[in-house]
């Protein structure tokens, strides 16, 4: 079995994968202005410029101790209807870090939706703040902020899409495996807005997708009618199957999730779903019909039910690199959506 990198030395593998030759064509790629509800609306060059951009903030300033107020005297309106902590902490964090204001609002803290209806709660943070991001339990909650509002929108999280997850889950692949392309990724679970997501990118970098559900726990059909239309566009897998082990066969990189909902649900329920997932935790067994130098990704909070906890916390799993990453991508988002920033880094390989 191949030696699976440290931390240390995924930095440097990473800084590797810089290319010396310029990236030519993704310099004029200018995302500014632009909302981001779901990847499915960006195209793989808009994507990779995203990831560049991350990857460059986050050298410049975390390897070389650079200070960067890109953001300086500009503030950004967080909307959460769910709470969180990856999301909440890397937005507050990275913005403030870029010399900008985040300003945090919970359900007690706004009017949306209880005496201010969603289009005046768009219109009003549009003349207060530069940019809004939501975590919200309905998508359409966000795609009304984003018709009524004059400024980008940021996805957070909805029932559908979880764009910003997705986002730093392939940079933190492409620091460990050096690139993205042809790599194979199988998610085992259930059909969510993280799979949706990941169902919206992988094949526009060239990834392979597998996907392992019980029946009745599929995708959307609109999603997969239109992953398996991306997957024919950019010549990649897509497999749809109901066998963890079928899923997990061959792949690079296994990834799961929640199987219970983040919030309360009847007892009966849950042993329900719970049966239905029999076979569908994640365990070194199933990773034994991966490729040998497969990882692990999962996007946290965490059951055992879903992972056990010799792949959750073994030198495979990705899983705190991965939850960092979430701060450098939001980062490297915003600054997309807000400036005409062009990385200096040469152009990761991808």
């Amino acid at each position: 079995m191949s030696k699976l990198l440290s931390a240390n030395s995924r930095v440097s593998r990473f800084l590797q994968t810089f290319r010396s030759c310029p990236a030519r064509g993704f310099s004029s790629v200018s995302l500014k202005g632009r909302s981001c509800l779901t990847l499915k609306d960006f195209t793989s060059e808009e994507i990779k410029k995203m990831l560049w951009v991350s990857a460059d903030l986050k050298h410049r300033i975390k390897q070389e101790n650079e200070y960067l107020p890109l953001l300086q005297g500009k503030s950004i309106a967080m909307i959460f209807e769910k709470r969180s902590t990856r999301t909440r902490t890397s937005t507050e964090t990275g913005f403030a870090l870029l010399g900008g204001h985040p300003c945090f609002l919970s359900t007690q803290d706004v009017h949306m939706g209880v005496n201010e209806n969603t289009k005046d709660t768009a219109r009003v943070l549009s003349g207060l703040c530069d940019i809004i991001l939501a975590r919200v339990y309905s998508h359409s909650t966000l795609e009304e902020l984003d018709k009524e509002a004059s400024i980008p929108i940021i996805n957070g999280l909805s029932n559908l899409y979880h764009p910003i997850q997705i986002l730093a889950d392939f940079l933190t692949l492409q620091e460990h495996y050096g690139s993205l392309n042809g790599l194979t990724v199988s998610w085992i679970g259930t059909g969510n807005m993280v799979l949706h997501s990941f169902m919206m990118v992988a094949a526009k970098l060239g990834v392979h997708l597998k996907i392992a559900t019980p029946k009745g726990y599929e995708p959307q059909k609109s999603v997969i009618e239109e992953a398996q239309r991306l997957s024919k566009q950019h010549g990649t897998q897509f497999v749809l199957t109901s066998d963890p082990m079928e899923a997990a066969h061959d792949t690079n990189v296994l990834v799961t999730d929640t199987w219970v909902s983040f919030e309360k649900e009847e007892e009966e329920a849950k042993k329900k779903r719970l049966k239905d997932f029999e076979g569908f935790q994640i365990t070194m067994q199933t990773g034994s019909v991966a490729k040998p130098d497969w990882t692990f990704l999962h996007c946290l909070p965490r059951k055992t039910e879903e992972v056990d906890d010799e792949v959750f916390y073994s030198s495979r799993s990705l899983i705190f690199p991965e939850a960092a990453n979430r701060k450098w991508t939001i980062m490297g988002l915003v600054v997309s959506l807000l400036t005409d920033y062009n990385p200096k880094i040469p152009m990761i390989k991808f």
